[in-house]
């Protein structure tokens, strides 16, 4: 992986969003691979395809781009609120690969986000725009980095650090189990799974996940069951191999001691 970016390749243009769109585009598709199979590299889409930038040629996954000179781990900001739900409900959203680059025009920081990895939670509704803005109403969304659960965060680049591919494939690998669950599902199993995470120990109990209980119930306002439904998606993320049970009203991430 080549990490400088080729900064005369938008010469012709003058907007600096341009311009970066641009360059980050054609480094992603020279230098990004696929996780989700061993196709070392990205197509990129053609010119005015919504919400994709890169495809895979072998597996056909879809990414989309969003790269920047300034790095926010906790947020970042996307297009309309209504089509990013309608895309999270209907299983249609792209991977997202957020990329940080320096003022030297050099990659720092990629993450890449799997598109099964997306839950309601995680979008935020933004303020319509004003009457004077030439789309006046209109209502984006951020999509708030920090409420996706550690596991689907996939650090390609680190301040300059390039991680291995096959260490990402494997990460890739662990999580793929996720894509299985239909979206409705899977919304209430990312967000126990980021509840668990939160705790932050490797043996946590049972009243440890239901403190989140105010926290789920306004991610999930049509379920007033809610203490049920996390020790359902407990037993779920244990069918996934995520956990195990120790004794009663006690658990164990796997891979921890």
């Amino acid at each position: 992986m080549d990490l400088d970016l080729r900064a005369g390749l938008a010469s012709n243009y003058k907007s600096p969003s341009q311009v970066a769109r641009v360059v980050s585009e054609h480094w992603a598709a020279q230098n990004l691979y696929c996780p989700a199979c061993d196709s070392n590299r990205l197509n990129q889409s053609p010119t005015n395809t919504r919400a994709v930038d890169l495809l895979c040629p072998r597996c056909n996954q879809v990414f989309q781009l969003k790269s920047s000179l300034r790095w926010n781990q906790n947020k970042i900001v996307d297009a309309a609120y209504t089509s990013m739900i309608s895309a999270i409900r209907s299983d249609k959203v792209p991977s997202l690969v957020v990329m940080q680059y320096t003022n030297f025009w050099k990659v720092w920081n990629v993450l890449l986000v799997p598109h099964f990895f997306f839950t309601e939670s995680a979008i935020q509704q933004r303020r319509p725009l004003g009457l004077s803005a030439r789309r006046a109403g209109w209502v984006g969304c951020n999509i708030l980095l920090s409420e996706i659960p550690p596991d689907g965060k996939l650090h390609l680049v680190t301040d300059g650090m390039i991680t291995e591919v096959d260490q990402i494939r494997k990460q890739y690998s662990q999580i793929r189990s996720f894509s299985k669950l239909s979206p409705d599902v899977r919304g209430w199993t990312l967000d126990v799974l980021r509840a668990v995470r939160k705790i932050n120990k490797a043996e946590f109990t049972l009243s440890e996940v239901y403190s989140f209980e105010v926290e789920l119930a306004k991610a999930h306002p049509g379920n007033r069951n809610v203490r049920p439904k996390i020790r359902q998606q407990l037993q779920k993320l244990r069918e996934l191999q995520f956990l195990e049970f120790v004794r009663p009203g006690c658990y164990r991430l796997l891979g921890t001691k």
